[in-house]
């Protein structure tokens, strides 16, 4: 059984979560520029360290390069970027297991977007940066993670 093109109709849903049910896993790949396309790497690098590459491949197909707002294309499975998102690669990881949280969710049937589902979202993506932060062996990235976290903390990063 094929993972449906479009993610949009009752039936689509249905279908893609009986199939991620049984365990499917998106071949994910990222879409754009060679420069784009090389910081989705490094970003997909630290989303393995962490532990959640299954997780993001499980519910996002790809991360596609835009001019324009970055956001999660649900009836795509894709995560639309543009190059400042993805320019920090500790930031563009969490940021990429948000967007795949979001898209569990909507498979789910929950409601992913509105107070409650932000605040899920955010509580998903620090706990990626506190795990991210465990696991690296690289300086410069617990670094990073502490700093994206204390902003967290103090209330300067609001999505």
């Amino acid at each position: 059984m094929d993972f449906p093109k479009r993610i949009y109709t009752e039936e689509e849903v249905n279908k893609a979560r009986e199939l991620i049910e049984k365990g499917y896993k998106h071949s994910l790949r990222s879409e754009g520029s060679p420069a784009f396309k090389q910081k989705v790497k490094r970003a997909l690098k630290l989303v393995k360290v962490a532990g959640c590459y299954d997780f993001l491949r499980t519910y996002i197909r790809i991360v596609k390069e835009i001019d324009g707002l970055t956001q999660l294309r649900q009836a795509e499975a894709a995560i639309w970027a543009n190059m400042y998102a993805v320019e920090n690669p500790v930031d563009a990881a969490s940021l990429f297991v948000q967007k795949a949280n979001h898209m569990k969710e909507y498979l789910e049937g929950k409601l992913y977007y509105g107070g409650a589902a932000e605040k899920r979202s955010d509580e998903k993506r620090i706990e990626f940066l506190k795990v991210l932060k465990a696991k690296s062996q690289e300086e410069q990235v617990r670094e990073e993670c502490e700093k994206i976290l204390t902003l967290w903390r103090e209330g300067y990063l609001v999505y």
